[in-house]
Parts: structure tokens; C-alpha cells; sequence
């Protein structure tokens, strides 16, 4: 499978590091190409001005293309597509043939370039891996028109240093636009390697020289620090109603890592892996729920975040019967976000809990959310109540009156009857 021309001696074959990483960012609509930088590229995939969610997805799977095999010049083809079909205008490089190319380029190789040095740092910092080799060597591309001094001073120099030296964390390459450089792992600096930055002193502050401010990161390793943590810290720390309108607006973006996170704890509680007391953020209470429990009650909520603990979800994967009927299937788990979305909410008065129901395949499913689980925030902050859900099964329905108050119910159907 030939590399682009551009990236000859760069990029060879692509690599499952590489795919994954780029697969795993969260579509990011932005105006300006330096609204989001550095570390926080890792998790997000931008095109300067592509504000519409079909329009930054044809985009991504355009460039997701050349990743499994593509060419600059299909890239070119698609974009010069898509952009007719949606009726993208007034984005940098229109209006001249020099300018669409230039933006072309850009677009793709920026991407292929992150996502294979992104891909590299997860290799070389496999631990099998660091423990024969803890060192890194910084190797200069001779295959660059225009080679930048420092670049080229660093090669030739052999630079040698660890691989949690700080350094990396801006010089890792590509580490300016263009730059085509790269790191290997290596047992130990060797006689002659330089051990220390030529030609800068660290006490001087500011960045090395041939360092781009745009590219003063090393790609890739904020991969396993998801968008979604940072939410989800946030969440734990915010008054119910605040949470809510917080997680209303920003959901859509976060539906891609909301669904790997809470796949990845769906996998490891089938294949039996003993679960770590972790949990995952699956959805939050809807501003209108926030609303019509208050009515109910005459109290307000305290948290908006919806939990699922791998311990609870270890127990009604395996072999768990639930108090409201058989175990769901795993597949129930792993749709539970967008499922949540679409039940209807009840509130149990006998037991101080939310009941959310859902037609999950062929069945009506019920979910309880219970409201006495404490939890400690990242910040160490103790909630005296969070919600996590407790139970899961199938049931017959959930009778409105009496016990259950509801507070939504969709028009087209739900959960009572």
C-alpha cells in the first residue's frame, strides 16, 4: 500500500495506534484553526471554519480515508466534493487554485502527521517496551526541502534523553509545520550523544528555537485524558440544575467518547475482568426532569450526573437477576446513553429514585437511579448524593398514580400503562 509522495519516509504503512487515536476524537466545530491548541488537538478533530456537524464529519471520514490507504490526491477530490455539496464557503484558501491546494495540504497532511506521531508515542511508551529501552533519540529527516537549523543541529547531534525528560513534552515531532522528524527508542545514550538541548538554555525560558509555537506538544500523549473527565469532574462539583443545562449543551459533542468509555467497561465486565471501582458518566437528568422533580418533591435535586459503576455492572452482566426483571443484554449496556435519552422519567415516591423506561429491542426495559449513593469528586469534594444507577431489567410497564409520579412521558408512547 503506497505512502502519499508528500510523506515518503514519513508515513509507510498506517498502523492501529495511529487509527485508533484519530478515531477516538470528538467531531469540534471551530472558526478559527487556533480555537483549541496544543495538547487539547489529542482529543478533538477540527477543520477552521466547518461549524456544521455534517459537514466536519464528511470531513473527518474524508481524511480518515487516507489513514487506511488514501492519497493526498483522493482527499482533494472528496473535499472539492463535499464542500459543492454542502455549500461551504468563505473558508481560508477560497478563491484561488494556489489557495484551495495550500488548504488541501494542510488539512490532510496536518492530520496524517499527528495521528502517526500520536500512534508512535503510544509504541515507544509501552511498558514491555520502556523497560528494555527508556531512552529516546531525536532523528532529523533528510528528506526535507527547506530543513530548519535546529532540526537538523538536534540530528546530527544525536540527542539522547529520556523518555519522561519534560523536553519531549515540546520537541516531541512533528514539532513545527512541515517538520517531518522523528524519535526511536533506544537501551542508552552512546558515546558522543548529546544529552542535553544544543543550542538552548533551558534557564532562559520560552521555547527552544525551530520550535512552532502551534506545535510546542507532544501528540498523542493526552490521548488517555478524555474530553469526557474533564465534564464529568465538572459535573460532580455543580448544582443540579446548573449540571443539567451544563450537559444539555454539551452532550452532542461528547456522544463518540461517551459511548467508547462506557464500551470499554461493558468489555471488561464480559470478558470477567475484575472490576476496579471505577464508573462512567452515562447521561444526566434532563433540565425538564430537573423541573417536574422539583414539583414533586418541593426539593431540588443535588446532582444531575447519571453513574454507572463497573462494580454494578460486573453483577448484571455476569449473572445478576435485577428487581425488576432478568438481566439485560450487554448490547442494552452499551446503548444505555442515547436510551436514556428517550425514556420516559418517573419518579418513585417509596423509594426516593428515578425510574427511567425504554424499549430497548423487543422489550420494555426500566432503569433505576437511586438517589442515596454518595460520592467523592475529583476534587475531593464529598456529595452527600449522587445518582448511579442501581437496577436494570425487563418489565410489563410502570403504572402512573399511586407510587410512580410521572414527570415525562413522550407523546408517541412510553413506559406506563
Amino acid at each position: 500500500m503506497p505512502a502519499s509522495p508528500a510523506l515518503s519516509g514519513v508515513i509507510h504503512l498506517p498502523f492501529d495506534e495511529q487509527i485508533d487515536f484519530f478515531r477516538r476524537k470528538l467531531n469540534l466545530p471551530t472558526e478559527r484553526y487556533d480555537d483549541i491548541r496544543h495538547a487539547a488537538h489529542d482529543r478533538a478533530f477540527i477543520v477552521a471554519g466547518a461549524l456544521k456537524a455534517d459537514l466536519l464529519d464528511d470531513l473527518r471520514q474524508a481524511v480518515e480515508r487516507g489513514l487506511t490507504g488514501g492519497t493526498q490526491a483522493e482527499f482533494n477530490a472528496a473535499f472539492r466534493d463535499l464542500v459543492a455539496r454542502h455549500g461551504w464557503t468563505g473558508w481560508t484558501g477560497q478563491g484561488s487554485k494556489a489557495g484551495e491546494a495550500w488548504r488541501m495540504r494542510t488539512i490532510y497532511q496536518t492530520n496524517l502527521r499527528a495521528s502517526y506521531a500520536a500512534g508512535r508515542w503510544r509504541q515507544l511508551t509501552d511498558p514491555a517496551l520502556l523497560a528494555r529501552r527508556p531512552y529516546w533519540r531525536y532523528i532529523h529527516s533528510d528528506l526535507v526541502a527547506r530543513p530548519r537549523a535546529a532540526h537538523k543541529r538536534w540530528g546530527d547531534a544525536r540527542l539522547t534523553l529520556r523518555h519522561d525528560d519534560p523536553l519531549w513534552q515540546t520537541i516531541f515531532p512533528p514539532n513545527g509545520w512541515g517538520c517531518r522528524c522523528r524519535v526511536m527508542a533506544v537501551r542508552a545514550p552512546e558515546e558522543g550523544d548529546a544529552t542535553a538541548l544544543p543550542g538552548w538554555d533551558a534557564r532562559e525560558g520560552g521555547l527552544p528555537p525551530g520550535v512552532d509555537p502551534d506545535w510546542a506538544y507532544a501528540p498523542g500523549a493526552n490521548a488517555a485524558t478524555p474530553l469526557l473527565d474533564i465534564v464529568a469532574r465538572k459535573l460532580v462539583n455543580l448544582d443540579g440544575p446548573v449540571g443539567a443545562r451544563m450537559w444539555e449543551a454539551l452532550e452532542p459533542a461528547l456522544e463518540m467518547e461517551q459511548r467508547l468509555a462506557l464500551g470499554d467497561m461493558v468489555d471488561a465486565a464480559i470478558k470477567k475482568i475484575p472490576a476496579k471501582g471505577h464508573a462512567a458518566l452515562v447521561g444526566a437528568l434532563s433540565p425538564e426532569v430537573m423541573e417536574r422533580f422539583h414539583g414533586a418533591t418541593g426539593r431540588e435535586a443535588l446532582g444531575a450526573d447519571i453513574w454507572l459503576s463497573d462494580r454494578d455492572l460486573e453483577h448484571a452482566v455476569r449473572d445478576a437477576k435485577m428487581s425488576l426483571g432478568a438481566t439485560l443484554p450487554a448490547q442494552t449496556w452499551r446503548d444505555l446513553p442515547g436510551l436514556l435519552r428517550q425514556a420516559d422519567v418517573y419518579y418513585d415516591t417509596a423509594n426516593d429514585s428515578l425510574i427511567y423506561v425504554f424499549e430497548a429491542g423487543l422489550e420494555k426495559v426500566a432503569i433505576r437511579v437511586n438517589y442515596t449513593t454518595k460520592i467523592t469528586g475529583a476534587s475531593g469534594r464529598r456529595k452527600e448524593k449522587a445518582n448511579f444507577i442501581k437496577t436494570g431489567g425487563a418489565i410489563d410497564g410502570i403504572h402512573s398514580g399511586g407510587q410512580f409520579i410521572p414527570l415525562v412521558v413522550k407523546k408517541d408512547g412510553g413506559g406506563g400503562t
